[in-house]
């Protein structure tokens, strides 16, 4: 009896204990939390060097795609040798990768 008319007294105090665990359990490990936005940052920043790498390949194949439309002889040289691992007998072919 003592112990429940204790706590029907004390209830406000333990609302606000109770209340107070739940913000601060929420606010570090919820869904919402602490070390999710740790997570979802890291997440974001992998992304983010992702695209900028993509970004240059990019634009990396669309000169050569715009060197092969407008037929520059060079680039097409370039190409049909490394390809087809051609030369003439004059040439010495050195294989630099």
């Amino acid at each position: 009896m003592r112990l429940i008319e204790s706590l029907k007294r004390k209830k406000f105090i333990l609302f606000n204990i109770f209340f107070t665990l739940y913000i601060g359990i929420n606010l570090i490990g919820g869904e919402r939390g602490l070390i999710s936005y740790f997570d979802k940052k890291r997440i974001y920043e992998e992304l983010e060097i992702k695209n900028k790498l993509l970004t240059s390949e990019l634009k990396d194949l669309e000169h050569k795609i715009s060197l092969v439309k407008n037929n520059d002889l060079d680039y097409l040289d370039m190409l049909y040798r490394e390809k087809f691992r051609y030369g003439t007998k004059d040439e010495i072919i050195i294989k630099l990768k």
